[in-house]
């Protein structure tokens, strides 16, 4: 099982959120270029990076950093953060990024997700935010009455590296991972599935390796000391 760890780039920041409420953020340092470095030095290579502003719709000083991270860090990354379109989706691709991670687009406008995903197999990862039993878009602000069966229904077929799950209502909660959630989408895709929400303890990463995932991405408790990156990767080795 991969284990990534997460940086959340807000303001040019490296930043937390709980439950994916704004209004709840945690600055956990100024420059995230050295935060991935950190990171690339406890022995992970692939890293999660959102662009929260990005996911807003907003306009930020994001982009030059999560490209330092890209082409500076020797990491594989996965950005994430209002890709909506083609072009903001090659452009991440063009510059280094391994994958790119859609998720608004994924649920709303499932034409031009597969569009991006079968020009670029194994480079597109989709997003399935829940909230409860509800996806969330638009950087985790709006919910959307689409079944999760009949969304990962129209992924089956597509070249996707891998579906993200996200229980936003454990985010930055340290709460534990929902692994009934978990085992539910993994009966329902063939796809890898990354999970991520809750992690608080080296027991948590055990039990999403032991459910099934292929991945894990780990944010909060590697800032707060609860996780250990070093003993997280020799965890699941």
């Amino acid at each position: 099982m991969l284990v990534i760890p997460a940086i959340d780039i807000r303001g040019g920041r490296a930043v937390r959120l709980t439950r994916g409420d704004f209004d709840q953020e945690t600055v956990y340092g100024d420059d995230p270029v050295a935060i991935a470095r950190s990171h690339r030095a406890a022995g992970a290579w692939r890293i999660h990076v959102v662009d929260l502003d990005a996911a807003l719709g907003r306009s930020g000083d994001n982009r030059e950093v999560v490209k330092r991270v890209v082409s500076e860090t020797g990491f594989e990354v996965q950005v994430a953060g209002g890709i909506r379109d083609r072009a903001t989706a090659e452009a991440w691709l063009e510059v280094g990024a391994a994958a790119v991670v859609m998720g608004t687009v994924a649920v709303r406008d499932p034409d031009l997700f597969a569009a991006v995903a079968e020009q670029h197999p194994d480079r597109v990862m989709g997003a399935l935010d829940l909230r409860g039993a509800t996806p969330q878009v638009s950087g985790w602000t709006e919910g959307e009455a689409t079944a999760v069966e009949e969304l990962l229904a129209s992924w089956a077929e597509l070249p996707l590296a891998a579906v993200i799950l996200t229980s936003v209502d454990r985010d930055g909660s340290l709460a534990g991972p929902d692994l009934e959630a978990l085992a539910r989408i993994l009966v329902l895709t063939r796809h890898r599935v990354i999970y991520g929400g809750g992690i608080g303890s080296l027991e948590d990463v055990r039990a999403v390796a032991a459910a099934g995932a292929g991945g894990v991405i780990i944010g909060k408790a590697i800032y707060e000391g609860r996780v250990d990156l070093v003993g997280a990767l020799a965890s699941v080795d």
